[in-house]
């Protein structure tokens, strides 16, 4: 599992560096990376990660729709400020399906870590939902998931992709700051949207 290991983490850095960029082929590496990551989550028993997977291909499609529809002239996609009464509804929701998954996966499976594993898909999904919307707050909570997802793959010996998710808090950190450059070059482009 290991070489499969090292591919999605390849593949995921890929397209985290991608996204930092602002540069929409992101989405499609990053379709590459879920399938890989996909199969590594069953084998380790992290059923909501591999749910998460399944999800995140979905939101890949959408986010890629989506940017291609705001590109500036340079080719990279333009940032949005997202509004706060949307950032609370979005967290109340992110809150809302970690319960929910959490509960399902303690009662009906024999998931490893069912709720803390639960609370990092239900709040990646609002990230990946941000960052296909094209928020700049997408970058402040993949840093705060990212932090977590290290110490969970310590745990379950999935090194590679604990180093995988450090480095991602990296790319995070890089993605915002050149993020909130964009934004602030441009800030009367974007309106606050959902």
């Amino acid at each position: 599992m290991d070489a499969v290991e090292l591919i999605g983490a390849a593949l995921s850095a890929w397209a985290v560096w991608l996204t930092a960029r602002r540069r929409p082929w992101c989405w499609p590496v990053g379709f590459a990376s879920v399938l890989v990551y996909g199969w590594i989550f069953i084998d380790a028993r992290l059923y909501s990660d591999a749910l998460l997977q399944a999800a995140f291909a979905g939101l890949i499609v959408y986010g890629w729709l989506r940017w291609l529809k705001h590109l500036g002239r340079d080719g990279r996609v333009q940032v949005a400020a997202l509004a706060p009464g949307r950032l609370a509804a979005h967290l109340a929701l992110g809150l809302a399906g970690a319960l929910a998954l959490g509960y399902a996966m303690h009662r009906w499976t024999d998931a490893a870590l069912p709720w803390l594993d639960a609370a990092l898909t239900a709040f990646s999904l609002v990230a990946q939902w941000w960052q296909g919307r094209r928020h700049l707050a997408a970058w402040w909570l993949w840093i705060v998931v990212d932090v977590v997802y290290v110490g969970e793959y310590v745990y379950k010996d999935l090194l590679i992709t604990a180093l995988l998710y450090a480095g991602f808090v990296v790319l995070a950190a890089i993605g915002l700051r050149d993020w909130r450059r964009a934004r602030e070059a441009r800030p009367e482009a974007q309106p606050a949207i959902g």
